[in-house]
């Protein structure tokens, strides 16, 4: 098993951790969110972490809250990340769900697609993201040169998707608001194929039209058609988890006993570091790669 975790980049730092809490910056705003795998003692002190923030996020039900202002600071802003010779650019902002548009842990996964694509001989790679959000893992395959289908079952995270590409000037996604998987049986039956393909589903969601998603119940039939989706000769594969108590042994089992002819299968848990040496376990993945080129 695998432990990932992100190269340090300027606009994020995990400061402190604990407590249920997890204390933030994002290019110039310090944030003190929830965090449920937060079990242990924080590293600085409540009133420290309240001098530092400029906002923390109050609950007041299981899935919503409110912002408590602490320092002035606007409602919406933007960060890079660096990759290759492209810079992206991220819109955030705080909504009434805790996210604030993206998870930095992320970042690991999009080098990780990035220099994949980058290594194949296909021109352009096609590339499908789905449960795709606000689109990093996107504009990372774009920036590689991919042509980019985004799906997403939210409309105004749609919008938000094309903010951020217009905002890192790329033109080569194509936008799509759907359920996946009615999406992917869709792609099947057109026979379509793709190089790439990443998926970082929820553990329960909905589709525009009330279609019912549960990680635990559907995730083993999308992944045996995700696999007649990919490209025989050279294609990558992400998958993503946050749901407590999927384990990354979980995503093995599904993984090698799905692409049974694929040797190069990586598991294991993603996970961010705060400034006082606590990782911050942050979901499990699995990465598959093949490349018959080589």
């Amino acid at each position: 098993m695998e432990l990932l975790s992100p190269n340090k980049w300027i606009d994020y730092e995990l400061i402190d951790t604990g407590g249920f809490e997890k204390l933030e910056r994002f290019g110039q705003y310090i944030l003190i969110r929830p965090e449920p795998q937060a079990v242990w003692d924080k590293s600085l002190s409540d009133s420290d972490w309240e001098k530092k923030a400029n906002v923390k996020f109050i609950p007041q039900s299981s899935n919503s809250g409110v912002w408590k202002k602490i320092k002035a600071m606007p409602a919406q802003w933007n960060i890079n990340y660096k990759i290759g010779e492209k810079t992206l650019t991220f819109r955030l902002g705080l909504t009434s769900f805790k996210h604030i548009g993206i998870f930095p842990e992320q970042a690991a996964n999009w080098d990780f697609i990035y220099q994949s694509l980058k290594s194949f001989k296909a021109t352009p790679a096609k590339v499908l993201n789905l449960f795709a959000y606000t689109g990093a893992a996107s504009l990372a395959a774009s920036a590689a040169g991919a042509n980019v289908t985004h799906v997403d079952s939210v409309k105004q995270v749609v919008n938000w998707s094309k903010d951020n590409a217009e905002s890192s000037k790329t033109e080569n996604i194509k936008f799509i608001v759907d359920d996946a998987v009615k999406f992917v049986k869709r792609e099947l039956r057109r026979g379509n194929k793709y190089n790439g393909i990443i998926l970082d589903p929820p553990a329960y969601g909905h589709g525009p039209d009330g279609e019912n998603w549960k990680l635990e119940r559907d995730i083993n039939n999308l992944l045996k058609d995700l696999l007649l989706l990919l490209d025989d000769k050279e294609h990558f594969l992400i998958l993503n988890t946050y749901s407590l108590g999927f384990s990354s042994l979980i995503v093995e089992n599904l993984a090698k006993s799905i692409f049974i002819s694929n040797k190069n299968i990586t598991t294991g848990e993603i996970y961010l570091p705060d400034n006082y040496n606590k990782k911050l376990p942050l979901g499990v993945f699995v990465k598959i790669i093949k490349n018959n080129y080589r």
